[in-house]
């Protein structure tokens, strides 16, 4: 009897993840030198963390001998503060990704529903079919999140909504009008989760704490890893009602946030004119790439968050064409097959990534 015969069925079945094709993955590949990588594929900030954070993630090296702080006690106290809460309702996750599965855990049992649209992110659907639920894809006409179309497919089996908005990889967003009303519609059996990933690149982010002071069951999630820069160090948090986090608490592993993530997180929130400069930036970037597509005469869909989703056709082959000059982009599914999400890169990087898809392009005759 082999491994996989123990294995329970559906961790068989079970897809994995495909995180974007890491720097020193393509240098090898290619034989190129790591320098000669140009990495647009996974929504970072090319500008890195502000020097507050990186110092205080610095300093935190000096006792990682010890355990960190498994409550979090002075980070969750700061968010506190920063969203006008309470410290019981926060949640720390390694990444925003691990409060989903904590969603999953504390919610979803075989049989379930998760609902989510189709172009969404596609961790939602992974903790879905881990639990052994069933996760059910909306249609995203025009490739935005059609809140009364997930609506309709709300059924007695329902128990978690996901909305991310901006969504990855489409960049739409919904408005906060919507969102309140297509929330306040929710049956008592459905909670709603909204991903609010790329929240600090909106000039007005949805504000989503008045559904939660009325009692609504939502869960709303930010990460470390967009803005703030901290991807390496896998920190983001959920905030909700008091219930709902110790909910979540009784899921969550021992000491499942470093002590460097929690300080560089910490410095990362003191420097909020770091934030403010990356979102200058970011905004003129994409302006860059928005009009840089629209010369080489490829369609794209006009961003809310670090990256855009261009459609100059055969995008497997592009991505890869692109690869050999150095430039990492991020290649869909079959869904999205004439499509490339390109994260947005220093003005420099920008311009070498367009320069490279012009020339791709006339490889494959993409678009031009």
């Amino acid at each position: 009897m082999n491994l996989s015969q123990l294995a329970n069925d559906r961790i068989l079945d079970q897809p994995v993840y495909e995180p974007g094709k890491p720097i020193e993955e393509v240098a090898r590949e290619f034989g190129l030198h790591l320098d000669q990588i140009c990495k647009l594929a996974s929504n970072e900030n090319p500008w890195g963390a502000s020097e507050l954070a990186k110092q205080a993630a610095i300093q935190a090296l000096e006792k990682v001998h010890l355990y960190p702080d498994g409550s979090a006690h002075a980070l969750t106290e700061r968010l506190a503060t920063l969203h006008s809460l309470n410290p019981s309702q926060f949640v720390l996750g390694n990444g925003s990704n691990e409060i989903i599965e904590l969603l999953g855990h504390v919610f979803l049992e075989p049989g379930d529903e998760l609902i989510c649209g189709e172009f969404a992110f596609v961790v939602y659907k992974l903790v879905a079919l881990l639990m052994g639920a069933k996760p059910v894809e909306v249609p995203m006409p025009g490739l935005a999140h059609d809140l009364n179309q997930m609506k309709s497919a709300i059924t007695d089996r329902t128990k978690l909504v996901f909305l991310p908005s901006p969504n990855n990889p489409t960049g739409t967003a919904n408005t906060e009008e919507e969102i309140f009303q297509f929330v306040r519609s929710l049956p008592e059996h459905v909670i709603f989760c909204f991903d609010e990933a790329y929240a600090e690149y909106l000039d007005s982010p949805p504000d989503l704490r008045p559904l939660i002071e009325e009692g609504r069951k939502v869960i709303c999630l930010r990460t470390f890893s967009k803005i703030h820069g901290l991807a390496a160090l896998r920190i983001g948090y959920g905030y909700s009602s008091p219930e709902m986090i110790s909910l979540l608490q009784r899921a969550r592993q021992p000491f499942n946030v470093n002590s460097v993530a929690q300080a560089a997180a910490l410095g990362a929130l003191q420097d909020s004119a770091w934030v403010t400069q990356c979102k200058k930036r970011n905004q003129d970037g994409l302006e860059q790439l928005a009009q840089g597509l629209q010369d080489l005469g490829i369609e794209y869909v006009p961003s809310h968050a670090n990256f855009i989703l261009s459609k100059p056709g055969n995008g497997r082959s592009l991505f890869l064409e692109l690869q050999k000059q150095g430039i990492i982009t991020r290649a869909l599914g079959p869904l999205l097959s004439d499509y490339l999400r390109i994260s947005v890169g220093t003005e420099e990087e920008n311009i070498r990534l367009l320069t490279a898809l012009e020339k791709a392009c006339s490889v494959y005759g993409a678009k031009l």
